[in-house]
């Protein structure tokens, strides 16, 4: 998928846990996991929203387009 989840790198950064985040956003553990390890078919904006706002980033900072060759 041309479409890289880079969430780890996101909480890496900021120091923070991915159940720390959880718990922030309002999501379990479990989808938090599929939403980082991209598979994931689809993020609410909602939560994209909610992600953004905890971690205090930008949408293109958690998602990056790659094209593929």
């Amino acid at each position: 998928m041309p479409i890289n989840i880079n969430l780890d790198v996101v909480l890496a950064q900021k120091g923070m846990k991915s159940n720390e985040l959880a718990e922030k956003v309002g999501i379990t553990t479990a989808n938090l996991s599929i939403l980082k390890t991209g598979k994931a078919k689809a993020v609410r904006f909602s939560t994209l929203e909610a992600i953004c706002e905890a971690l205090e980033c930008q949408p293109g900072d958690i998602l990056e387009y790659r094209k593929q060759p």
